[in-house]
C-alpha cells in the first residue's frame, strides 16, 4: 500500500501492482475514505487506485470548476504513475468523471461503474444556489445536513459514528474547492449524449436514494447501449457506505464478465472464506424505455445567440430565463432574441472582464438608471457570479454617493431580501 499527494490529484493505491488497475472515484464531500469497506475484498483481485477531489481530505486546493477538468487531472496523475487502461468506479461526480473519460477517451476505460450518478444532477440553479450557501456561511449548514441526503433514517440512527464522521469529511473541505464542484455538476449534461458511452456499463442506485435515484438510473440505463442498472435496497445516496457487501459483490460480477479485453489476467473472485468459484449475485434490474431527451434539432440561429443563452441561463438562472421565454410571444420574440445575442452573447461574453466585475458594473447602472425592478435577479445573478454579501455592499454604498441616497435606499432594501432568501440554508 502506497499514499502520495500530487499537485494535481492526491491517490493511493491499494492491492498486487500486477494486477489490471480498477479507479475508484468519490462523491462530492466525502474522501476516499468512502470506499473501505470494499478494499480488501476488490484488491484481491485488481490494483485498486483511489483518488480525491481538490481541496478533500487534505488534498491541495486547487479548484476545478469543471467535470473534464477533473478528468483530466485524474488522466494526468495516472499518466504520472503509468497506468495507462483501468476499470473505473465512480459515485455522483465521481460518476460524472467517469462518464466524461468514456466520452473524451474511450480508450482509456476497459469497463465502468457508475454509483448513485446521473446524467445531468438536479438544476445548474440548485448547485449555484448552494455555493452561494457555502460562500456566505461557510461549509457547516452542509455538513449538518449531508447525512439527511447520503443515509436512510434506520441507518443514521443505527450508526452515529458513521455519521459523525461523514460530518466531519464536509467540515474539513476548503469551502473554494466545494464551491468549484457544485459548478461543475451545475455545467454538466450528457442526456444527448449517452449513446456515445461504448464500454459495458453497470447503473448501481441506492432503491432509497433521494439524491440522484432510480429514476435518474434508469435514464442512463436507457440512453447507455450496454447497460445494466443494480438497485440496491436499504441505501440512500452513500451506497457503498450503507451496504458494502451488496455493492461489493456486485463490483466483482461486473468487472469480472465485462472487462474483456483483460479478462484473460484477471482471476475469477472466489467467495470469502471458501474454495468454491465465485457465485454472481443477481441485482434487482430493470430497464426503462428510452427517456424523452432534449431537441437537439439546430435552430439555425446564430453562435452568439447560442453562446448568449448559455451565458444567460449560468448568470441569471434557469427558472428566470425559462419564464421569460415562456412569457414571450410573437410580439416580444425579437426582442428576446436580441437581449440574448447582444447583451448576453457579445456583451456578457466578452473576455476583458470577469463575471463578477460586471456584476458590480451591472448593479451599479440599474440603480443609476432607476429601474429598480431588475435589480433583484441582478442581486441573485451577482451572488452567483462569486460576489459575498459584504461585497454587494460595498457596490450600493459607492452608489450612494454617486446616485443618490434614495435610489441607494430601495436598493439596500431589494438586496436585502433577496441576500436572505439565497444565503439561508434549508432547515
Amino acid at each position: 500500500m502506497s499514499e502520495k499527494s500530487l499537485e494535481t490529484l492526491q491517490y493511493r493505491f491499494d492491492g498486487p501492482e500486477d494486477a489490471p488497475v480498477l479507479v475508484l472515484g468519490p462523491s462530492l464531500g466525502v474522501t476516499w475514505h468512502m470506499w473501505d469497506r470494499q478494499i480488501p475484498e476488490l484488491s484481491r483481485h485488481w490494483r485498486i487506485f483511489r483518488y480525491d477531489l481538490p481541496g478533500h481530505g487534505g488534498a491541495p486546493a486547487h479548484p476545478a470548476a469543471a467535470v473534464s477538468d477533473l478528468a483530466d487531472r485524474l488522466l494526468a496523475t495516472l499518466d504520472s504513475v503509468g497506468v495507462q487502461r483501468f476499470g473505473y468506479v465512480g459515485c455522483s461526480i465521481g460518476g460524472a468523471v467517469g462518464a466524461d473519460l468514456v466520452l473524451r477517451h474511450p480508450h482509456r476505460v476497459a469497463a465502468l461503474a457508475l454509483v448513485a450518478a446521473s446524467p445531468r444532477f438536479g438544476t445548474a440553479d440548485e448547485f449555484r444556489q448552494r455555493g452561494v450557501i457555502v460562500r456566505t456561511n461557510g461549509l457547516e449548514p452542509i455538513a449538518r445536513t449531508s447525512p439527511d441526503r447520503w443515509f436512510t433514517p434506520g441507518f443514521a440512527a443505527a450508526q452515529p459514528a458513521i455519521v459523525e464522521w461523514a460530518v466531519q469529511m464536509v467540515r474539513t473541505t476548503d469551502p473554494g474547492c466545494y464551491i468549484a464542484s457544485c459548478e461543475a455538476l451545475a455545467a454538466f449534461d450528457i442526456r444527448t449524449e449517452l449513446p456515445r458511452i461504448g464500454v459495458a456499463t453497470l447503473v448501481l442506485v441506492g432503491a432509497e436514494d433521494k439524491v440522484t435515484g432510480p429514476a435518474e438510473a434508469r435514464t442512463l440505463v436507457a440512453g447507455i447501449p450496454d447497460a445494466r442498472l443494480a438497485l440496491v435496497p436499504g441505501a440512500s445516496h452513500l451506497a457503498p457506505v450503507e451496504q458494502p457487501a451488496a455493492v461489493t459483490d456486485l463490483l466483482l460480477t461486473h468487472f469480472s464478465t465485462a472487462w474483456q479485453d483483460t479478462s484473460a489476467s484477471i482471476p475469477a473472485p472466489a467467495a470469502p472464506g471458501f474454495g468454491a468459484p465465485f457465485a454472481p449475485v443477481v441485482p434487482v434490474a430493470e430497464i426503462a424505455p428510452a427517456p424523452d431527451l432534449p431537441d437537439t434539432t439546430p435552430t439555425g440561429r446564430s453562435d452568439r445567440y447560442d453562446r448568449g443563452m448559455k451565458v444567460r441561463r449560468e448568470v441569471l438562472g434557469d427558472a428566470h430565463v425559462d419564464a421569460a421565454t415562456a412569457a414571450s410571444d410573437g410580439f416580444t420574440d425579437d426582442f428576446q432574441e436580441l437581449l440574448t445575442r447582444y447583451a448576453w452573447g457579445e456583451v456578457w461574453s466578452r473576455e476583458g472582464l470577469d463575471r463578477k466585475a460586471r456584476s458590480c458594473v451591472s448593479l451599479t447602472a440599474i440603480v443609476a438608471s432607476g429601474h429598480l425592478g431588475g435589480l433583484a435577479q441582478h442581486v441573485r445573478a451577482a451572488l452567483r457570479n462569486g460576489l459575498t454579501p459584504s461585497e454587494i455592499k460595498e457596490v450600493l454604498l459607492q452608489t450612494a454617493v454617486y446616485c443618490g441616497i434614495p435610489a441607494a435606499g430601495a436598493a439596500f432594501e431589494i438586496a436585502q431580501s433577496v441576500i436572505q432568501e439565497e444565503t439561508t440554508p434549508p432547515a
